[in-house]
């Protein structure tokens, strides 16, 4: 079954699934926040065919979440770098990181994270911006925002 495009659909997250949706997309960003910039690298990390990671860069770069940076000129070699919208999807990969590591890691987290600033090994939490307590599904609710301008929000009863 071929996946539609979201493209149409006025939602932030079908928006981002646009963009990073297809599984080795998430994988190449993952692999580039783990510090992997050259396309042989990448292919080699991912067991990847050379044309769909060719593909996937490629729709990485067309929409702004990576950037190629020449290395070599003869021949001509790029290294393929976070933009800063790519890095703003470390909070996504962290968290798919984190709900893999729970539930799809019986032996344990494959990669653990450690704080610079303490050396502690850490989780990321989600927290309010505004008074710093922890967020969870329970604690939050939707309420429409500026773009919902055809009042498309229609949850609970809450629009």
């Amino acid at each position: 079954m071929e996946r539609k495009s979201f493209a149409d659909m006025h939602c932030s997250v079908a928006q981002c699934l646009e963009v990073v949706g297809e599984w080795w997309t998430m994988l190449i960003v993952r692999d580039a926040f783990l510090g992997v910039t050259r396309f042989d690298e990448f292919q080699q990390r991912l067991g990847i065919s050379r044309n769909i990671l060719n593909q996937r860069l490629g729709h990485l770069i067309e929409h702004g979440v990576m950037r190629k940076v020449p290395y070599s000129d003869r021949p001509a070699r790029y290294e393929y770098r976070l933009t800063d919208k790519g890095r703003d999807l470390w909070g996504v990969v962290t968290a798919m990181r984190q709900w893999g590591d729970r539930h799809a890691a019986p032996d344990g987290p494959p990669l653990q994270m450690v704080h610079k600033g303490c050396g502690e090994t850490v989780e990321a939490t989600m927290t309010c911006s505004h008074c710093g307590e922890s967020l969870a599904a329970e604690n939050v609710w939707p309420v429409a925002g500026p773009g919902d301008f055809d009042n498309l929000l229609q949850v609970n009863g809450s629009a």
